[in-house]
C-alpha cells in the first residue's frame, strides 16, 4: 500500500480551529490510514492507505476530519517521493542563496498553471524571492524581512489553496518519513 504525507491546513492556530495530534490519529484511522505518524501540533500526518489517487485520499482525509472535528480542514497531500523531491529542491535553494535568512515552503493543493507561477516569480527582488517547484513554491527571504510576515509575495493568494512549513520542518518529515 502507498505511503502519503499530508499537511493540514489553518489548525491549532489560535484559540479556534484545534485539532489534537491524539484527533487526527483517530480521524486519519477513521479515513482507511494505517500506521499513522504526527510531528510536532501543527498538521503534519504520515499515512498508508490503500487509495492510489491524491485526490482520493485528500477527499478521505477532509470528510473524516470535518466528520471528527466539526469543522473544514483542508489536507495537501504527497507521496513520499514527491516530499523528498521538495526537500531536495529546498536544500538546493538555500544552498545556492546563504544569505537568505528564512525559508518557507508553500505546498500547494494543485500545481499553478504556467502563466500563473511565472507571475509569481516575477516579484522576485534583491531581498526576497519565489521559486515555484511543481506543487511546491519556496520562498526565500533575505535580511530585514519582517518578523512575522512569511508570506511577502502574497503566495497563498496567486497560487490558491495553501499551507507553509519552514525549511526545517520540510527536511525534517522528508528524512524522517520517505527514506
Amino acid at each position: 500500500m502507498p505511503t502519503y504525507v499530508a499537511f493540514l491546513r489553518a489548525i491549532n492556530l489560535g484559540p479556534t480551529r484545534k485539532f489534537p495530534k491524539a484527533d487526527i490519529v483517530t480521524a486519519t484511522e477513521a479515513a482507511g490510514g494505517t500506521d499513522v505518524l504526527t510531528h510536532i501540533n501543527t498538521g503534519n500526518v504520515r499515512l498508508t492507505t490503500p487509495l492510489r489517487a491524491r485526490a482520493k485520499v485528500e477527499a478521505a482525509l477532509e470528510t473524516a476530519y470535518a466528520a471528527h472535528i466539526g469543522f473544514e480542514v483542508p489536507a495537501i497531500v504527497f507521496t513520499t517521493a514527491e516530499l523528498r523531491a521538495i526537500a531536495d529542491d529546498a536544500r538546493e535553494l538555500t544552498a545556492a542563496r546563504p544569505d537568505r535568512e528564512r525559508h518557507y515552503v508553500y505546498l500547494l493543493k494543485d500545481a499553478p498553471a504556467a502563466d500563473v507561477a511565472a507571475d509569481a516569480e516575477a516579484h522576485n527582488d534583491d531581498l526576497n524571492a519565489v521559486f515555484l517547484r511543481g506543487r511546491a513554491a519556496h520562498v526565500l527571504m533575505g535580511p530585514g524581512y519582517q518578523a512575522g510576515n512569511v508570506d511577502p509575495f502574497k503566495v497563498e493568494r496567486r497560487l490558491g489553496v495553501a499551507t507553509n512549513r519552514n525549511f526545517n520542518v520540510v527536511t525534517t518529515l522528508a528524512d524522517k518519513w520517505c527514506s
